[in-house]
This record gives C-alpha cells, structure tokens and sequence, in this order.
C-alpha cells in the first residue's frame, strides 16, 4: 500500500517533471532484524521513485553490506544516503516523514540540480575549507522550523567536498539525542564540539563551519 498519498502524489509529479535535472539514486540502508520504520523508510523511497524516473531505489543491509556502508560512512540505520552525479555528503538518518518528507524532496531537487543555491560570497568562503566538516541536525517530524535547518546543512554539503551533513531524527536515536543534549529542535552539531539551537541564517551557519575548520583536530576525509 503506498505511503504517499494521492493529493502529495499529484504535487511530486509536477515539481519532478519541472524541476528534476539529472537522475537521483536513494540508498537506503536496513536490516533483515526489525528495525523501527526501516520498512517504512524503504516503503517511502520506492513511492518516491515510482513518481519519476530519474529517481532510483537501491536498497543494502546494514549488516550483510558492511562494505557498502563503510563505503558511504553509514553507522546507523535506517539510512538514506542521496546521490547524484557524484556523492555529494547528504544522509537522512529516521524515517523522513511529517515535515522531513519536504526536506528530502527538496535535498533530490538541489542534488539533481548538483547546486547548492547557496550566496555567492558564502560559496566563496567554502572554498576556503581544507579540513573535514560534520554536521548533524537533530529533528523531530513534527518540528515545522526543522526542514530549514537540515536543507541549509545539505545544501552546505553539496557545495562543498569537505561537508557531509545529516538529518538525524531524534526519536529513533535517544542515545545520540541524549548524548548532544537535544532538549529542544532543530539542533545542529558541528564536529561533535560547536553547538547551534534553533534556525540560523545561511550567513551564520557557514561562519560557524569556518571556526571548525580553524579550531578542529582532523576527521577521516569523506
């Protein structure tokens, strides 16, 4: 039984047909052991791709692909990793679902693009960058302020070769909300050490990736 309903079936197929540039592939990541919305996530990506062709599904077990996983630096599940042209950095951990569905729609629509949209000047500054960067968004789907956050991060990686950034759904995975203290979404985390609450403009968040890249220890390289 697909996911996507009629009303927002209708609505993909007009922004894909439009929009779309160049194929997208969606490589989810789950297990045969029960994994909360692993299913779901999977059942999501397909609908997602039966809208268009430009739009594929390639589907690896967590445990059985370990390679594969490694490969594209997946460490939980369920994942999706978002891949154009080249592998741009862009992961979705949880289930995309409630205002995240808008904010992988619009990940596949940059990437198919393979621009990031972002300022000029901000582009310029990324070019500076010459140490790995790691953001993560904690978000809940019910956070209607969430989608900026994780779009922005995204948008970040796709501009750079140095930024990978994920969405990492909070409820999935207590532990690491926990762990970063996400009293509150969105919440991002900038190399495990900076912190930003709430929604900050392009203008900030490019700053802030600018003082990792001064005051980090190296990261492994994506």
């Amino acid at each position: 039984m697909p996911i996507i309903g009629l009303k927002e079936r209708d609505f993909l197929t007009k922004e894909f047909s439009q929009k779309l540039v160049n194929d997208v592939k969606l490589v989810v990541f789950t297990q045969e052991v029960p994994c909360i919305f692993c299913k779901e996530t999977v059942e999501v990506c397909q609908d997602i791709a039966s809208v268009n062709s430009k739009i594929m599904v390639e589907i690896y077990d967590y445990v059985k692909d370990q390679m594969k996983a490694k490969e594209l630096r997946i460490d939980k599940i369920p994942a999706i990793a978002v891949i154009g042209a080249k592998d741009y950095g862009v992961r979705f951990y949880g289930i995309p679902s409630g205002y995240e569905f808008t904010s992988l729609i619009g990940s596949i629509l940059d990437i198919s693009k393979g621009d990031s949209g972002l300022a000029p000047k901000n582009k310029d500054l990324l070019k500076t960058l010459d140490r790995p960067i790691h953001i993560q968004v904690y978000v809940t789907p019910t956070c209607p302020f969430c989608p900026t956050a994780v779009r922005l991060a995204h948008r970040l990686a796709i501009e750079s070769d140095f930024i990978w950034a994920d969405m990492v759904e909070s409820n999935e995975f207590i532990t690491l909300a926990q762990k970063y203290g996400v009293m509150g979404v969105p919440k991002t985390i900038i190399n495990e050490r900076q912190e930003i609450g709430g929604v900050v403009p392009e203008d900030l968040l490019v700053l802030h990736v600018l003082n990792a890249n001064r005051e980090q220890e190296p990261l492994q390289p994506r």
